[in-house]
């Protein structure tokens, strides 16, 4: 009896220490996984925040340029940008390695869900930036540009640009996980899809409510930031209804 009293606090150690090491593992594969891409894209720090600093150059008068308030700032604020790529170009191989940790613990259909919500969530958050990049960004700075006065030189600090750009990023990336977030709730069953449908004009008036904190202070840009977030929320209502529509009925 004594012997299966301390058999058991053994068991559940030697599983904890287990489950530790396994984290300890993961964390040093993507420590060293970090560091070869980050190694492998600082040479080219310079060029890539000049890509990135190319919508803001197009935008600027002729006689305007971008300046460095700070001495450190024409060395770190690449480096920092470098950083936040490297994180990015992380993620797949983060949430592969946080799938491949639970897989064990995970029924057949669970793993499935799981997987494509890690495939999903990527390709949105990518898709979020590029076009954040390529759309967004030239039209906020254009809004900028054009509300300054005649007497007003803009140049711009180059960390506050690449600061205000990021966050822009994060921002688009995470508004792209909506048809993603809409789909979960429907599939774990934390709302009810004929709910969403009846209260659509609350979430309408709410991804504009959103639409003001994240856009430029115009009506167009908020107008154009809300109906965006509301086809995000529609295209997630509509994949629910195709996938669990059979679930509804039953």
């Amino acid at each position: 009896m004594n012997n299966v009293l301390t058999e058991k606090p053994i068991v559940k150690e030697k599983g904890f220490l287990l489950y530790f090491i396994e984290i300890r593992k993961i964390v040093i594969q993507l420590s060293i996984l970090f560091l070869m891409i980050f190694l492998s894209l600082a040479p080219f720090s310079a060029k890539i925040y000049s890509f990135l600093a190319l919508p803001l150059q197009l935008k600027l008068p002729p006689s305007a340029h971008m300046i460095a308030t700070d001495v450190t700032s024409t060395f770190l604020s690449p480096f920092k940008l470098v950083f936040f790529i490297t994180l990015i170009l992380l993620m797949p191989f983060i949430f592969y390695k946080v799938y491949s940790f639970l897989n064990t613990a995970l029924h057949k259909k669970e793993r499935w869900v799981l997987s494509l919500f890690f495939m999903s969530s990527v390709i949105l958050f990518y898709l979020g930036i590029l076009i954040g990049y390529y759309f967004i960004l030239p039209k906020v700075l254009s809004f900028f540009m054009g509300i300054a006065p005649d007497v007003v030189l803009p140049m711009t600090d180059i960390n506050q640009y690449l600061m205000f750009s990021i966050k822009l990023f994060v921002v688009l990336g995470i508004v792209f996980q909506l048809p993603l977030i809409t789909v979960l709730a429907v599939y774990f069953n934390l709302i009810d899809l004929n709910v969403l449908k009846q209260k659509r004009s609350f979430i309408f008036v709410f991804c504009f409510f959103i639409a003001m904190f994240i856009t430029p202070p115009d009506m167009l840009s908020m107008a154009i930031a809300g109906c965006f977030m509301y086809f995000l929320f529609e295209l997630g209502l509509l994949i629910s209804f195709i996938l669990f529509r059979n679930t509804e009925t039953e």
